[in-house]
């Protein structure tokens, strides 16, 4: 069975606007990541309202951050079209920094022809905040 005829594009869509996961759809173009579909949790995450960054680069999440060894692990994966998980800092539209646990995965089409990325984002920053308290408290 053709697993596409089990979901309709309208329930797949509000499948995916009702996750509490940023999830981003992006396409390659030459050296950019451009963003070409996220979800209302990306837009709660970031502050970032979708008409605002649609069809940009996604480095603007980066900030003035670029120089992280998670993003040239990231840049090295989509390079070779592979999936990857990343811990970035990156950065809300009002300026506030948050740890991102990314994990972006490559999409194919029939034809083993690169169409898309799909980006799925969760704030970790809670979490990274309490191993670095236990670090500190360990020392």
């Amino acid at each position: 069975m053709d697993k596409s005829s089990l979901i309709d594009s309208d329930l797949l869509l509000k499948i995916i606007n009702a996750s509490s996961d940023g999830i981003v759809v992006a396409e390659q173009e030459g050296s950019e990541t451009i963003l070409i579909y996220v979800n209302d949790a990306f837009e709660q995450l970031t502050g970032y309202p979708a008409d605002e960054i649609l069809y940009k680069d996604c480095r603007f999440l980066q900030g003035t951050d670029k120089d992280q060894v998670q993003i040239k692990k990231l840049r090295d994966a989509i390079d070779k079209h592979e999936a990857c998980v990343v811990r970035l800092r990156n950065y809300k539209k009002d300026g506030t920094m948050f740890w991102n646990e990314l994990s972006v995965t490559p999409v194919f089409n029939d034809d083993d022809q690169l169409t898309y990325y799909i980006g799925i984002q969760k704030d970790v920053t809670r979490e990274v905040e309490l191993l670095n308290e236990l670090k500190a408290a360990t020392k």
